[in-house]
């Protein structure tokens, strides 16, 4: 028998993972997954019975898990404080590029990187199905507007248009989801066609895995060696092993982990069947408007208006630990004084990397396990924003500069928004916002052969900008350096001193990463922890997986309270029946050391 190293989760855990888009952009393929299991609605929230005391949160942290979190306490009749030191919405806050709006327009609209929320987002959309909006019977989830298509961005090749999905199939088999895969890939040029057939073949195999292979043997696998990269051609290697990993979750393929990464793939090609009601909205959608005007700003307004308190400029340094229970946490505000807050449950919702300083020793002797929070890595995926006096004639939807130095990806936000965007922002002459990602910031670039970390503000500029004329000006004069108004960098990326410093990071799974993870409810009673750090069904850094482990906080807490009120949806991801069969035949095998039957 295989045994999982470090004590890899087996049996119990189903974690049938998703996520973040890989664009599996589809011709018509023969593969379908057949109609799914039963949704599952939310219940409708109510004061929770019978029990007063114990009942005031304080929550460090007003992301996504702390929003999510406050959320779910509060319409179950608890006291809510949420404690942030900088900007409610964390890194899904958008925010105005100061002094840029004239005439009565408002500032341009700058972002951390643009907002995408593929089909298999589930408790995103649900969450803001109950945001009132004006105007909206399905509250902010209204705000969405599907995305049809996408635009692959080739080193000197023309780009490609393809619709994003796979609609139109009706059945699945392990024989027609390879065809699926190859139909999808077979754009890509230069590829050799036995690689692309090995290439599905991979992922076939992932497909019919057994939860205990996909934790027991590929978390502990690099998503390099899974589809075993080394000799294949540079078009392989270039765009299936290193691009698609890079552009969707900031990740490495030498390093990323083969369960996390082999989850996105399978994600998409089930939402993008559009049969499944618990991954409704096709592939993707965007928001039609600024994040905080559409979402951040309605939701901490509804928060306030059910009695969430909201403290700003004040971050938690110190947990202090007194008989096995937090007695109170210390917070410090801007100019460092200090106070202390006092509640009977204490949430940690912040990033991992604000979290671990709070580890103290006292506090990893009463749960060791928290020790592990210190070996998650963060990598960097930042955003900026080109504003333009021209309309591109780019087509709608997501741009993918395959193979691109610093794995670059795009959307043109205008023509998706509400209202004239020239009218409505800026000094009337902008009439495009092109919101990029820049998801690799340790490779050489094209102009200046330094990675995006050794560039200053401006070279990250023209650098991006080369790029993206480089990967989608072939045939085509759709980026002109005369259309440039302006441009906008998320500030969270500084400059000082001669070294490059980024406020928000994010986490990538790495070979293992599971085992460090910590879950939502601490070893200590009253102590919980919120984010995409925290095991979650989607297991990536997304604000999918923050708001599950909101939920699963919320959840938590009404179970140490002892607290009958309904809990928190918590959505199971996707399994189609199909597979089934060849899962338990791939448990046997794993269960008696024997490999996949595809990995031969």
């Amino acid at each position: 028998m295989i045994t999982p190293h470090n004590g890899a989760p087996r049996m119990g855990i189903d974690r049938r993972r998703v996520l973040r888009g890989a664009l599996l952009t589809g011709a018509a393929a023969a593969a379908a997954i057949a109609l799914p299991a039963t949704t599952h609605a939310t219940p409708a929230p109510r004061r929770s019975p019978g029990r007063t005391a114990e009942r005031n949160v304080a929550i460090f942290g007003g992301g996504m898990s702390g929003l999510s979190a406050a959320h779910e306490l509060i319409e179950r009749g608890y006291a809510v404080t949420v404690y942030e030191p900088a900007y409610l919405g964390g890194k899904a806050r958008s925010l105005g590029v100061a002094g840029t709006g004239t005439g009565g327009r408002r500032d341009l609209p700058g972002e951390h990187g643009f907002r995408f929320f593929p089909g298999c987002y589930q408790h995103v959309p649900d969450t803001m199905s109950r945001i009132p909006f004006p105007g909206n019977g399905n509250g902010v989830e209204d705000n969405l507007v599907e995305v049809e298509s996408a635009i692959l961005g080739l080193r000197d090749q023309p780009p490609v248009f393809a619709p994003i999905g796979l609609r139109g199939l009706t059945q699945l088999t392990p024989e027609l989801l390879q065809a699926a895969i190859i139909s999808s890939f077979g754009l890509i040029p230069q590829l050799p066609p036995l690689e692309l057939a090995f290439f599905a073949k991979q992922m076939t195999m992932w497909f019919t895995s057994c939860t205990e292979r996909r934790f027991g043997q590929f978390e502990y696998l690099s998503w390099e060696n899974m589809l075993q990269a080394n000799g294949k051609s540079p078009a392989y290697r270039e765009y299936l092993v290193s691009a698609l990993t890079r552009i969707t979750v900031a990740a490495k393929p030498h390093l990323a982990s083969a369960r996390t990464i082999g989850t996105i793939g399978e994600g998409l090609v089930l939402a993008g069947t559009g049969l499944f009601p618990a991954y409704r909205g096709g592939t993707d959608r965007i928001l039609n408007g600024p994040t905080n005007d559409v979402w951040i700003d309605p939701w901490v307004s509804y928060l306030r208006s059910r009695g969430v308190e909201f403290v700003m400029g004040a971050r938690a340094s110190r947990l202090g630990l007194r008989d096995g229970r937090i007695e109170n946490v210390t917070v410090t505000d801007a100019n460092g004084a200090s106070s202390t807050v006092a509640a009977d449950w204490y949430v940690c919702a912040m990033p991992v990397d604000k979290a671990v300083p709070l580890l103290s020793n006292d506090i990893l002797d009463a749960d060791p396990h928290l020790a592990g929070m210190r070996e998650l890595v963060m990598d960097w995926m930042v955003g900026i924003q080109f504003f333009l006096k021209r309309s591109t004639d780019i087509p709608e939807g997501h741009i993918a500069a395959m193979g691109s130095p610093w794995a670059i990806t795009a959307l043109r936000q205008a023509p998706m928004w509400t209202g004239d965007f020239a009218s409505r922002y800026g000094d009337g002459t902008v009439r495009e916002c092109l919101s990029v990602d820049i998801s690799d910031w340790d490779s050489p670039g094209l102009l200046f052969g330094k990675p995006a970390k050794q560039c200053t503000k401006d070279e990250v500029m023209q650098e991006c900008w080369a790029q993206l004329k480089r990967w989608l000006n072939t045939s085509t004069n759709w980026l002109r350096d005369e259309d440039i108004h302006s441009w906008h960098l998320d500030p969270g990326v500084t400059w000082s001193d001669g070294t490059t410093h980024n406020e928000t990071p994010l986490l990538v799974n790495t070979i293992g990463s599971y085992d460090n993870r910590p879950t939502a409810h601490s070893a200590i009673p009253n102590l919980f922890f919120g984010g995409d750090h925290v095991r979650n069904n989607i297991d990536l850094a997304t604000m999918e997986g923050a708001n599950e482990s909101g939920r699963s906080v919320a959840n938590a807490i009404l179970d140490a309270a002892g607290d009958s009120a309904p809990r928190a949806a918590i959505f199971p991801m996707v399994a189609p029946a199909e597979f089934e069969p060849f899962k338990r035949i791939d448990s046997d095998r794993y269960r008696a050391g024997l490999p996949h039957v595809l990995d031969i």
